[in-house]
């Protein structure tokens, strides 16, 4: 079959050329006339085929927004008022709903953040990757099946000839983000927009990720606009970076003196920010949380994702569990929160067994013992402004109301590095990290004695990463508020933890005091873990996989 005709590229082989780009979102601030904020502010920039972009920044630089620009798309409220998006010779931006509806999912794809949302669930796999190539007249079904398939080989899913048979539920994390890239490679795009997809993956998957699409960019010769907070990831893959900030451009050069030689200092600030150092402190006599024999299952116990599973929380101090997507991290904390009620051994918190089901603890229990998730979008009511989400735990367990409880409100966004603007915002209205950090100012409302952070700072650019794990270090201080620290991030790890516990396939491999657990000798999954940590060098991706790939042949 053959293939929709294309607009034609420009004489000088720039395939992407935005100017002078504006776009608005519209608040309504409640009992206000709404209101226009500008949320990207006059950004140029223009994109050759075969290259890579890199668009870097802290949450709420624009990143996203301007990204979808070059599908002529804006989220719910955003408006595009000025500026041009030049694709293949043509402003996008004028085509029209039919010019863009030929336009979407033919010359340009998207990679979300998140392939779980981004799948529909009731559909095999193979059916939503080749769905585009067959309605834009790409291929025939069979065509488009046996290029699927060859994507799935490049990619280095397992059984490539039978996994487009799978449901999305059927596959993890790491193989769903490569069939996501498979699916927007299938129809031969132009440009890929890739937003942010490897943040949510553990270091090792991360890899194999990083990979598969650097070497599927250099194989089909597609250009690509590749989205993130963390360089040490976009230096991997990117030819050109952009820094923005608060909408505007910052910096833009070659990937090399971007890293090596910044020439503006919020750039600069980026690329050495130095991680906080933690002294690791003795624990106390008791614990003050304590697993022990913990085992727990899915499905009626038929999948048991956590065996035999002990680990202890002093006051004052943090554990960090680490380990890839699947070892039983966040559900440890289901089991320890009562989501989950474990089958087997106990839960003991501040000298009491906690009831093993959520709907048996009391309100102090409740309280006392937090917990913030990773997904901060689904863990948040949309209909509810910030000055509300955070306000609840005030009212609920204290009683607090009216302008005692908006002056709490107040200090708590101070905490966060958010400050009263946001107050009546809806979470909508919010970048990713910004909502998260909304989530650790409605945990911290509640004064617990326990905060269990799952992947809290997976979301956020490494300054204000480094800014929560601040606050969270100082809150602990002063408080002697103990963490759970669930995440794949090392750095963070090193950064907050006092004791370390490696997961692997729901069991525990690897605690102790962080001193012990990162001095070699290591076991062979701490060693892959720790050596699966991006570097902030060009060229540290290959060398990874070759040093994998030798590992592997030796043995």
């Amino acid at each position: 079959m053959a293939k929709n005709a294309r607009a034609k590229p420009a004489a000088d082989g720039r395939l992407l050329d935005i100017r002078n780009l504006r776009i608005e979102a519209k608040v309504y601030p409640p009992g206000e006339t709404p209101r226009l904020v500008t949320i990207v502010d006059d950004v140029s920039l223009t994109l050759e085929r075969g290259k890579v972009l890199g668009l870097i920044g802290e949450s709420g630089a624009g990143k996203s927004t301007i990204g979808l620009s070059s599908m002529a798309y804006g989220r719910g409220g955003v408006q595009i008022t000025g500026g041009e998006v030049i694709l293949n010779g043509r402003d996008i931006l004028k085509l029209g709903k039919d010019g863009v509806r030929k336009l979407r999912g033919r010359e340009v794809c998207y990679v979300a953040q998140s392939a779980a949302a981004a799948f529909n669930p009731a559909h095999k796999l193979m059916d939503q990757v080749v769905e585009a190539s067959i309605l834009h007249g790409v291929a025939t079904r069979a065509e488009a099946e046996k290029r699927a398939r060859l994507l799935f080989k490049k990619l280095s899913l397992p059984n490539p000839d039978t996994i487009g048979d799978r449901y999305p539920h059927q596959v993890s994390g790491g193989q769903l983000q490569r069939v996501m890239t498979a699916m927007a490679l299938c129809p031969e795009p132009d440009l890929i927009v890739f937003d942010e997809p490897t943040t949510a993956l553990d270091v090792t998957t991360q890899i194999d990720v990083l990979a598969a699409i650097k070497d599927a960019i250099r194989d089909t010769g597609v250009a690509a606009l590749y989205i993130t907070h963390d360089l040490a990831v976009v230096a991997q893959v990117a030819d050109e970076i952009m820094v923005l900030r608060h909408g505007k451009l910052v910096e833009w050069g070659g990937t090399r003196q971007i890293i090596k030689e910044p020439r503006q200092q919020y750039t600069n600030a980026l690329v050495s920010v130095h991680h906080i150092e933690h002294e690791e402190h003795p624990p106390s006599d008791q614990p003050f949380l304590s697993v022990k024999n913990v085992t727990a299952a899915y499905g009626g116990g038929a999948i048991k994702v956590l065996k035999n599973v002990s680990v202890d929380i002093f006051p004052g101090q943090t554990l960090a569990v680490v380990g890839e997507s699947g070892s039983g991290k966040s559900t440890l904390a289901r089991a320890i929160t009562g989501l989950l009620p474990p089958e087997q051994g106990s839960v003991t918190f501040a000298g009491r067994e906690l009831p093993r089901a959520l709907r048996d603890r009391s309100r102090d229990d409740l309280r006392e013992l937090q917990m913030i998730y990773q997904m901060a979008d689904v863990a948040m009511n949309p209909r509810q402004t910030v000055g509300t989400i955070i306000g609840r735990p005030l009212e609920f367990y204290f009683g607090v109301k009216g302008a005692e409880r908006d002056r709490q409100v107040m200090d708590l966004l101070d905490k966060i590095e958010m400050g009263k603007g946001f107050v009546d915002r809806y979470p909508a209205e919010l970048s990713g990290g910004q909502k998260q950090r909304v989530c650790i100012a409605r945990s911290l409302a509640a004064r617990p004695k326990l905060i269990i952070c799952d992947e809290v700072t997976s979301a956020l650019d490494p300054l204000v990463a480094n800014g929560i794990l601040k606050l969270l270090l100082d809150l602990q201080k002063h408080e002697n508020v103990a963490y759970l620290f669930i995440t794949h991030d090392l750095a963070t790890v090193k950064s907050i933890a006092d004791s370390i516990a490696v997961m692997y396939r729901g069991e525990v491999v690897r605690y102790g005091p962080k001193s012990k657990v990162l001095t070699p000798p290591f076991d062979a999954y701490t060693d892959l873990l720790l050596s699966s940590v991006p570097e902030m060098e060009i060229g540290w991706l290959e060398k990874a996989i070759r040093g994998r790939r030798m590992e592997a042949a030796g043995n």
